[in-house]
């Protein structure tokens, strides 16, 4: 019951994510402020995971997973509710910049929990199906995004109401805390991350990767697209091919990782990856071939973020997994911030086609160090 309970909160904090995206695009391009405006407006989300990662350890070490996420949970809906209250563009980028604390504590402590609880061989599964109820939920966001045409706030209402919902399940579950050593309790979280990115830091790449990869492709795609005169219905066509991937095989993934040797799987699927999108570009003219390159890459690279949770955890031992676990999620926001800009810059100094060529060599200089790093599990804290 504990694993289900925390997988549907994820779900429900994926919708929230899904739906708040697209629904302050429309809301902000509505109110006349410059589409620029609106790409800062969209970082306040990643600003907030970044601000609060520094100081969550500690706090999960002493009061456990069942506060934090309860905490979370209310900054979350909290700020929801506040929105339709508000039509300030500072307020609604502070209330965005909480919901990226809310849900990175929320998301800390159930990844940490589920990484925590799940034995070794079944890891992959658990920690897969967590990517797939996300990504299910923030798939469904742009439908709840569509009820703006009935009423401006009812979107956020009903989030805040379903956020509730399954905040209230929380209180069902028993308290539990990280394990201790006598060396983790001792050293700061500085120390800790430290030790975290000395032992794991191939596996940390991952999230970066993902968090590069989905940015990019969610907000330049559109671009390389207008500039090569593919049309915006087409393009509706062919992105979310990429997260129907991503949905599909993201289960079959997590439980082949779980059988074969972990790093294996993981290379083959940068490769694979890296293969798609460099295919993507020699067939760029045609709208079927483009939708299957970006589905083949969704299949293969859409669950980098919940492998590199699982690889992660084969790497440190369980008094590590909070550090490691918060430097997932920064490195993911990180990644986020980075690949708009990193893609955007390729295309506007270089060829449109540098949109593929960038993400696919980014995957395979992944790849180069994950297949012959020869990391072993670490024992002590």
């Amino acid at each position: 019951m504990r694993f289900w309970i925390l997988i549907s909160i994820v779900a429900i904090s994926g919708l929230s994510q899904g739906m708040l995206l697209p629904l302050l695009s429309i809301l902000l391009e509505k109110h006349g402020f410059s589409s620029s405006a609106n790409g800062i407006h969209a970082t306040a989300l990643y600003i907030g995971v970044l601000l609060i990662s520094p100081f969550l350890e500690k706090p999960l070490r002493k009061y456990g997973y069942r506060p934090m996420i309860i905490l979370g949970g209310f900054i979350v809906i909290l700020s929801l509710a506040l929105f339709p209250a508000f039509h300030s563009f500072l307020i609604w980028f502070f209330l965005r910049l909480c919901i990226g604390i809310g849900d990175h504590m929320l998301h800390f402590a159930t990844q940490t929990w589920i990484t925590d609880f799940s034995p070794a061989q079944r890891r992959g599964r658990n920690l897969s199906l967590y990517g797939l109820f996300f990504g299910i939920g923030f798939s469904a966001g742009p439908l709840l995004a569509s009820l703006i045409q009935f009423h401006e706030s009812l979107p956020f209402f009903l989030s805040s109401l379903l956020s509730l919902i399954g905040w209230c399940s929380v209180f069902f579950l028993p308290n539990e805390r990280p394990q201790e050593s006598e060396q983790s309790g001792s050293a700061h979280t500085f120390q800790r991350f430290v030790h975290a990115w000395k032992y794991a830091w191939v596996a940390l790449l991952l999230p970066f990767t993902y968090g590069f990869l989905e940015a990019s492709i969610h907000a330049i795609f559109p671009v390389y697209a207008l500039r090569e005169h593919i049309g915006i219905e087409h393009v509706a066509f062919i992105l979310p091919a990429f997260s129907l991937g991503g949905i599909i095989f993201q289960l079959p993934l997590g439980a082949l990782s779980d059988r074969f040797q972990r790093k294996r799987v993981i290379s083959v699927a940068l490769l694979i990856g890296s293969a798609s999108f460099f295919s993507a570009y020699l067939f760029h003219h045609s709208l079927v071939g483009l939708a299957v390159c970006f589905f083949i890459a969704g299949m293969f690279v859409g669950s980098l973020f919940s492998l590199g949770i699982t690889y992660m955890a084969d790497l440190l031992p369980k008094q590590l997994f909070p550090a490691g676990n918060l430097l997932c999620g920064m490195l993911y926001s990180i990644g986020s911030m980075i690949g708009p800009f990193m893609t955007g810059l390729m295309i506007q100094f270089g060829a449109n086609h540098n949109f593929f060529f960038t993400i696919s060599a980014l995957l395979f200089l992944v790849f180069v160090p994950l297949l012959w790093n020869k990391t072993k599990k670490v024992t002590h804290g």
